[in-house]
């Protein structure tokens, strides 16, 4: 038993050593005792010293074994897990004019889609990239979801139907400063028909007391639609930091999809033909903005700069005249403007050309919208 119990605690031991080999025995160190015992104790005696005499010789002959170096073995600490990364796609969907644009820029942190105060200023998907040590976010931002008059309007809702179905989570932006209405009854319609996890987001909090967000956020939880509801404010960047948590928690497990340091997808024509629009609807009113389309037609260097021409496309002659403005002032201040944005954002220098044109119902014209969407996948 105390054998094995010996062997097992070699075995479980930290740092295990081998057995040192021993000496072998003397064979003369056992002498026979004489019968008498008169002469018992001198023989013993003189046995002891013969026995150390032989050991010693026995020692000289056969040098002791150099003892084996001790093995040490160290314990492996456990390797760290990596954690999982995690990415998906986002759809920032809601009304006109909700702040979907504001809330995309505020999450990347510069301005990848235009922003104004008229409704309906997003006419296309713009993609927005977010990676950090989590993993990557990719924002969908949408048009707004309105019911469509023109073959464009339907386009638009197409583009916001196709993302509601591809995505893995979904943020519906409300303005906490508008009444509800029956725009946000319709929208409410779309939002059922999908199963992915959907966030409330109760934008423009800036604007108005905190307290006047109380009520939606009760209507809304009852409704049972959403899984979280965040009150914020897009312009300010309140809040956003708990969001982007927040998604990270829906999200699934996975690769990121695009480079690390990708912002957006964006093609050149179609950024051009974007900052001009957005210039457009600053400095005009009523029906003009929602008539107007820019068709970038040239970019190419020229004389050590970029040579861009566009065609604004209007679809009354009335409206032609009022982007022109008095002796071409507002064509003028619209064209200077938006070629100071693209010149800081290209660090080029950059001579551009703005012509008027009417194109009646282009709206509705298979032909130009054709054209107007190959902007976004077109690049010099």
């Amino acid at each position: 038993m105390s054998e094995r119990k010996k062997s097992t605690a070699k075995t479980v031991s930290e740092s295990p050593l081998e057995e040192l080999s021993r000496p072998p025995a003397d064979e003369t160190s056992q002498v026979k005792a004489p019968a008498k015992r008169a002469v018992k104790k001198a023989s013993q005696a003189t046995g002891e010293e013969k026995a150390k005499k032989s050991v010693k010789k026995s020692v000289k002959k056969s040098p002791p074994e150099e003892k084996a170096p001790a093995k040490k073995t160290t314990k492996k600490a456990p390797r760290k897990k990596k954690p999982s990364l995690k990415s998906g796609f986002v759809s920032l969907v809601g009304r006109p004019n909700v702040g979907k644009s504001t809330l995309l820029n505020a999450f990347l942190g510069q301005k990848v889609a235009i922003v104004s105060d008229k409704p309906q200023t997003t006419r296309n998907q713009i993609l927005g990239v977010k990676t950090c040590e989590k993993g990557q976010i990719v924002f969908l931002d949408n048009p707004g979801i309105h019911r469509p008059l023109h073959r464009l309007n339907h386009e638009m809702m197409d583009q916001v139907y196709a993302a509601l179905e591809d995505c893995d989570l979904i943020l519906f932006l409300v303005d906490v400063t508008e009444e509800w209405g029956k725009g946000d009854d319709f929208s409410l319609e779309v939002l059922r028909r999908y199963k992915q996890p959907k966030f409330l987001i109760i934008n423009k909090l800036d604007k108005v007391n905190k307290s006047r967000a109380l009520p939606l956020i009760a209507k809304f939880a009852q409704m049972g639609i959403f899984q979280e509801i965040f009150p914020l404010s897009a312009q300010r960047g309140d809040n956003l930091e708990l969001l982007e948590a927040k998604i990270y928690d829906y999200l699934p497990e996975g690769p990121l999809f695009y480079p690390s340091d990708t912002v957006t997808v964006l093609k050149r024509k179609f950024v051009i033909s974007e900052t001009v629009r957005e210039k457009i609807l600053w400095y005009t009113r009523e029906e003009v903005p929602y008539g107007v389309a820019v068709m970038v037609n040239t970019v190419e260097k020229r004389e050590g700069m970029l040579y861009l021409q566009a065609d604004i496309l209007v679809e009354r002659d009335n409206h032609r005249k009022i982007i022109i403005g008095r002796r071409g002032s507002l064509l003028a201040r619209i064209g200077k403007e938006a070629r100071e944005e693209m010149e800081s954002m290209t660090g080029q220098k950059i001579y551009l050309e703005l012509r008027v044109k009417v194109e009646e119902r282009w709206r509705d014209s298979d032909g130009i919208l054709a054209a107007l969407s190959q902007q976004m996948g077109e690049d010099e």
